[in-house]
């Protein structure tokens, strides 16, 4: 079939064009973790382009919409397990509700697709659209800031501009990528072959001869433990203390390492209950010279519920959750839904979020940034922390996932996070993917999944600031709007 006789299908048979959409998106998400086949990013953005080359503003919104439903429906597939499993709801009813979060969430493409229909010269504006949509979706209600293209190129020869512009930097990078595949059939397709060439050449040109942080040679021995504690049982109040037994059991023999963490919610009771223990972990961690940093649930002033981090031993400081999880977390619309199924009165979805200012935990002299779980995924907040950490901590509980494709797509974000920052990066879950990660973003070591364990290593302590640390992704966002508020001028006021 010649090239010609696919515009002819494009434009004469819609229907084909929106399941050539439907199935671009649906294909995306295997250019992320765990496939990272990240050739596949470019192919699929390129292909939904391609099926955008209409006349009709209808078609074009609607297929926006479209990519979206099969990109969402393939990629957080993983929301069906925790709703079903451990959430209580029946298989039909999960189905129901991944796939009503599916249709309701890809309304956010329509924004996209109102852009797209409304600037001049749409190859040049896409990858602007692009970012814009994913900037949208890091906020709106909340944000859902998951499956965005930029991940697909943490191991490709993108990855040097992730100090520089971060996820979204590449998420652009991405989509110029496949807006110049799509325009090599025009005149000037020379040019826009060299530009491709160039823009991935310099990619490893800068992650060989810039280095944006350097080492202050001091190394932090740390060690991360993973309980593997079932998730069913674990809220249980005869489970406190096995629970507890297992963690100090596995610690004992990494006493005497800088930094020990134990993953979010180790511990199982309230702070204000579990005073004697932090104190006899306390004790033996100051005479072994270590710090312990463990997640722990905790109470405001008020009595409301917050999902926090500790230090204790040779450290000190508590961290309060401050971006928290739909559903997971807290209940919107909380008088409505609460009561209708199990899964909208899950144990902790009644948190509240922490403040905005908080101090840093310290191990020793080391400033740690803190992120609990779902943070990870906010590159904004991450990076907002605390200006210029020794070391960044995540702490998580993916047991919700299953075994799904979640824990290895939360895997590869909290990687970006570290390379963003440049610096390296500890990461202890309940059952999985425990992973020490380098300030590069490349894991050195990881525990396998749904067994208990430790994970001991080395960290190098990184001085400096990467540009993105910075100035974070307001480069890109203001360069991408930019281009969009250039180009839609130009539609209304310009003319020919």
């Amino acid at each position: 079939m010649n090239v010609q006789r696919l515009f002819a299908i494009r434009d004469q048979q819609p229907l084909v064009g929106h399941i050539i959409a439907l199935l671009s998106g649906a294909i995306l998400p295997l250019a992320l973790a765990p496939f990272d086949i990240w050739p596949l990013a470019i192919i699929c953005l390129a292909t939904f382009l391609f099926t955008l080359d209409v006349k009709s503003y209808q078609t074009i919104v609607l297929r926006y919409y479209l990519f979206s439903v099969g990109m969402y429906g393939v990629g957080v597939s993983w929301i069906f397990v925790s709703i079903n499993v451990y959430g209580g709801a029946s298989y039909w009813l999960a189905a129901f509700l991944v796939l009503f979060f599916v249709l309701s969430y890809s309304l956010t493409a329509l924004v996209a697709g109102f852009i797209h229909v409304n600037v001049s010269n749409r190859l040049i504006a896409f990858p602007a659209i692009w970012v814009f949509l994913e900037w949208f979706r890091s906020w709106f209600l909340t944000g859902f800031p998951w499956l965005y293209v930029g991940y697909s190129h943490l191991d490709s020869p993108l990855a040097g501009y992730v100090p520089i512009w971060g996820v979204f930097g590449l998420s652009f990078l991405t989509a110029l990528s496949a807006a110049l595949l799509v325009g090599l059939r025009r005149n000037n397709w020379p040019v826009r072959l060299i530009v491709l060439g160039a823009i991935w050449g310099a990619g490893s040109f800068i992650a060989v001869k810039l280095p944006w942080v350097e080492t202050t040679g001091q190394v932090a021995r740390v060690a991360a433990v993973q309980g593997n504690i079932e998730q069913h049982t674990k809220w249980r109040r005869e489970n406190v203390g096995p629970i507890l037994k297992t963690y100090v059991d596995l610690t004992e023999d990494v006493w005497g390492s800088d930094i020990i963490v134990w993953p979010e919610a180790a511990i199982t009771l309230f702070r204000e209950n579990a005073a004697l223990v932090l104190d006899e972990l306390s004790s033996r961690g100051r005479e072994m010279g270590s710090t312990l940093v463990l997640g722990i649930p905790d109470r405001d002033s008020d009595g409301n519920f917050l999902n926090a981090a500790i230090a204790v031993g040779d450290g000190s400081g508590i961290y309060q959750k401050r971006q928290l999880v739909p559903f997971g977390e807290y209940v919107p619309l909380e008088n409505q839904l609460r009561g209708l199924i199990t899964f909208f009165d899950l144990p902790m979805s009644h948190n509240r979020a922490g403040p905005d200012d908080q101090e840093p935990l310290l191990a020793g002299d080391w400033r740690l940034s803190l992120s609990i779980c779902y943070e990870v995924v906010y590159p904004e907040l991450v990076r907002r922390t605390v200006d210029l950490p020794d070391l960044l901590v995540t702490i998580s509980n993916d047991t919700w996932f299953g075994e799904s494709i979640g824990p290895k797509q939360h895997l590869q974000m909290a990687r970006m996070r570290a390379a963003e920052n440049g610096r390296g990066m500890i990461r202890a879950t309940n059952n999985g993917v425990t992973a020490l990660i380098d300030h590069r973003g490349r894991v050195q070591s990881e525990l396998a999944p749904n067994v208990p364990g430790v994970l001991k290593g080395e960290l190098s302590v990184m001085q400096g600031k990467t540009p993105y640390h910075r100035f974070g992704y307001w480069p890109v966002l203001a360069f991408s709007l930019l281009i969009l508020v250039t180009l839609a001028g130009k539609r209304y006021f310009v003319r020919d």
